[in-house]
């Protein structure tokens, strides 16, 4: 599942193509993917301008002339696919169309966006945006990691007294949106804080520490994303995430004693971990490196 940095790169990649720029037409051509199309989807977003592209947590929202958004989720293998770029910007001439294109703009400009979902776990829905933050799959997300609303005293509060294991914790998208299981594990590897740890039973100066760590982990994740922005939807996330976890875990090894110290796990990634993290952890492994993906 694409965290925050894969979506965050994600959404660079598509607003040179699409803000300030007018839906021309709008294919829908299934009745759903996870859920159910908003009704009369392709009629809604014909003929509209779109304004801002930004992000919540792992959505992608477009703002629109008609005073709706579009909510667009990647889900499990979900791509945004950009062609046709008049700028040159992307390089990529329209393909044929493919078994699962599911939605397709086609842009005044001559770009076309194309969202290819096999697994249909993905989702597109349309809001008014003034009310955007009261959708239902927004309405109960933690503050932005990356924004002013994430601070230490946030995070220690939050935390305080709570029985869960720590990665619990962070992974809990009330607390702090956006966090998975790649990017909550590498923040506790850096802060050498034991994931099944109970979170009420850190130090609030820990605690306090992590914050810096998180955002700076997600930066980084975010840059390595950037520097690979002519590559679109998993096969970019796939990059992202293994530059972020191989560089940052083989730079940074620490001794024997203190691997075994934190209870670290050499390899131990989750059988529905992304195949891109478990080719990067035996490819470092057989180098000498060391990869955290999860812990026991």
């Amino acid at each position: 599942m694409p965290e925050l940095p894969e979506v965050e790169t994600v959404r660079r990649g598509l607003a040179p193509a699409m803000e300030g720029q007018v839906i021309a037409r709008a294919e829908v051509n299934r009745p759903d993917l996870r859920w159910p199309f908003p009704e009369r989807m392709a009629e809604r977003l014909t003929g509209q301008r779109v304004g801002l592209l930004r992000r919540r947590s792992k959505y992608i929202l477009a703002d629109l002339a008609s005073g709706e958004s579009l909510l667009v989720h990647l889900g499990m293998s979900g791509r945004m696919l950009v062609s046709g770029d008049p700028l040159g910007q992307f390089q990529h001439n329209h393909p044929a169309p493919e078994k699962h294109d599911h939605v397709v703009l086609h842009m005044g400009n001559g770009v076309r966006i194309t969202f290819n979902d096999p697994r249909r776990f993905g989702a597109m829905d349309l809001m008014p945006t003034a009310g955007a933050e009261t959708h239902k799959l927004l309405a109960s997300l933690g503050p932005e990691p990356l924004g002013n609303d994430f601070h230490e005293a946030h995070l220690v509060a939050a935390l305080k007294g709570r029985n869960t294991p720590i990665k619990s914790a962070l992974l809990d998208q009330r607390i702090v949106a956006g966090l998975g299981n790649i990017y909550v594990c590498e923040a506790l590897y850096r802060a050498g804080i034991h994931p099944a740890r109970k979170a009420g039973r850190i130090s609030a100066t820990r605690v306090a520490g992590l914050v810096p760590i998180i955002r700076q982990v997600l930066a980084d994740a975010i840059t390595a994303g950037d520097r690979r922005s002519r590559i679109f939807g998993r096969r970019m996330a796939n990059w992202a995430i293994s530059n972020i976890v191989s560089t940052s875990m083989a730079a940074r090894a620490k001794p024997a004693a203190d691997r075994a110290a934190m209870g670290q796990s050499r390899a131990s990634c989750k059988a529905d971990a992304l195949p891109s993290i478990v080719r990067v952890a035996k490819d470092n492994l057989k180098h000498g490196g060391a990869v955290v993906c999860t812990f026991p």
